[in-house]
């Protein structure tokens, strides 16, 4: 199912930190969109988290050749060890400016209550040809990371109105440096490309065109997520 020869390329984050972007992931990719599209009924929507579409959990037919293949190539270079436990979903974004939350309209941390022995380390497969539909960028925050954390407690209970007079800009997704956040890298999508990043790090969908996402599967932004929590490397 995966490439066991892929192209790996590092990418910096403003120097603080790395992504690794990975062309010709799947052998054979065109079979996984095709069971994304027979399987669009299995589609719901997310749960109260910061994916601003639909998701169709995967299970031990795809979470383990890809599980193999992050210990393989990917693991190592991200700072984990031994892999705890993961999950994938097949993901299609597809909520419009003016339906976003407020934590929908900025970066975010792929957190799972994790202690400080371990990491999630996480990763995003485009699996559409219109590469308009947006990759995935990393931001750096601007502020002490303590005050950041504040404000998001804070602004996860406001309302649309509330949220948008403070941050002074209308809803949309979050695709530029602002008062809180500094845009540092951006991965273009591409078809059959992932990018495995560290999830404690800020990163978003870097959706520019959200006119273009559908809830087609062969229309939309549709994407292989997977996430995984592992233990710490030694320093």
């Amino acid at each position: 199912m995966f490439n066991p020869r892929p192209r790996i390329e590092r990418v910096s984050v403003g120097g603080v930190h790395d992504v690794w972007v990975v062309d010709d992931v799947l052998l054979d990719p065109e079979a996984l969109r095709e069971r994304a599209i027979a399987g669009r009924a299995s589609f719901r929507a997310a749960p109260f988290n910061a994916y601003p579409g639909l998701e169709w959990q995967q299970g031990p037919d795809i979470d383990g050749p890809l599980s193999d293949f992050f210990m393989l190539h990917l693991r190592q270079r991200l700072g984990a060890r031994r892999t705890q436990s993961m999950y994938s979903r097949l993901s299609l974004a597809t909520l419009q400016p003016a339906q976003l939350r407020p934590l929908q309209r900025l970066c975010h941390r792929d957190r799972f209550g994790t202690t400080a022995e371990q990491t999630v380390a996480a990763c995003t497969l485009y699996l559409f040809h219109d590469a308009a539909l947006g990759g995935t960028s990393f931001y750096l925050p601007r502020r002490p990371i303590e005050d950041i954390n504040a404000d998001i407690r804070r602004w996860a209970a406001m309302d649309d109105a509330a949220f948008t007079a403070e941050i002074g800009a209308p809803p949309g997704y979050i695709g530029a440096s602002n008062a809180h956040f500094e845009l540092a890298a951006v991965v273009p999508a591409a078809y059959n490309r992932a990018v495995f990043y560290d999830g404690g790090h800020f990163h978003s969908s870097h959706i520019t065109q959200p006119e273009k996402l559908s809830a087609d599967p062969a229309q939309g932004r549709l994407t292989l997520n997977g996430f995984f929590i592992c233990r710490r490397a030694a320093a």
